[in-house]
């Protein structure tokens, strides 16, 4: 694996800030890779755009739109039952084993039943993955989710929430009730409290997956304007997305900022 040049927007950060974030998570140092997936098409749910070149197969996706596309033509495979479990055999193995450079960023849930390398049909060395109750985010999480964007150009985040998820369910009940859930749990029901204040002001006629919905888009909403992430979101280099997993299809649903091509 010889030195890859990095596209221009891989070097906005530069000097102490690169260095520093190297050092703080060695190993996790990041590389243009050859990840072997196919082109995509338009998310279910989106807007159809006019037929626009995805990535050739083996190559990395290196924009917002290209990176969201290949993760939705993973979930329609996923839906449908088409696996091709890309980028999981030894050589892959081999080929990422020293470096890595993923084209996305996914923060979801601890699910059991929603493991992002499988719902978007990708594999090894394609995705920084980040996993928490109720995907809730405090600064490490956050640091996290910053990483790839920040140290190697990685072009899209999406924040991954579910269908009846058990976290919201139980931070909603505890913060109607006004009795909190015992010991580090009640940590996240803080988290989410936001999301309960905004649907705790309307009826739903499920107020769980209306607090779901809210809470996804305000952590899309919150990384996409922070102070480190904002600029590159302003400049087209990154795009953060809010989308909705459904347990019942297995589809991902996109709610906001999906990028066009």
């Amino acid at each position: 694996m010889g030195s890859a040049v990095r596209p221009q927007r891989r070097a906005i950060l530069t000097g102490g800030l690169a260095a520093t974030a190297a050092a703080l998570l060695t190993g996790c140092s990041s590389k243009s890779d050859g990840g072997a997936a196919t082109g995509a098409t338009p998310a279910a749910g989106a807007e159809k755009k006019a037929p626009t070149t995805p990535p050739a197969a083996g190559e990395r996706p290196d924009s917002p739109w290209a990176a969201f596309a290949r993760l939705m033509e993973g979930n329609e495979r996923w839906v449908d039952g088409k696996l091709q479990h890309p980028d999981r055999d030894p050589r892959r193995r081999e080929f990422v084993s020293e470096e890595q450079d993923p084209f996305g960023v996914i923060l979801s849930c601890i699910d059991s039943r929603v493991p992002p390398e499988l719902l978007f049909d990708t594999g090894l060395g394609d995705l920084f993955v980040m996993r928490t109750g109720g995907q809730v985010v405090g600064d490490v999480v956050t640091g996290s989710v910053e990483y790839g964007p920040m140290t190697s150009g990685t072009p899209l985040i999406v924040v991954l929430g579910h269908q009846r998820c058990g976290a919201v369910k139980a931070a909603h009940k505890a913060l109607k009730d006004n009795k909190p859930l015992p010991g580090n749990l009640q940590s996240i029901a803080e988290a989410l409290r936001p999301a309960y204040e905004v649907i705790a002001k309307e009826k739903h006629a499920d107020p769980v997956d209306a607090m779901t919905r809210v809470h996804i888009k305000q952590t899309s909403a919150d990384l996409r304007s922070n102070k480190d992430l904002g600029p590159l979101v302003k400049k087209g280099e990154l795009a953060v997305v809010s989308a909705y997993y459904s347990l019942d299809s297995g589809r991902v649903e996109v709610l906001t900022g999906a990028p066009t091509a």
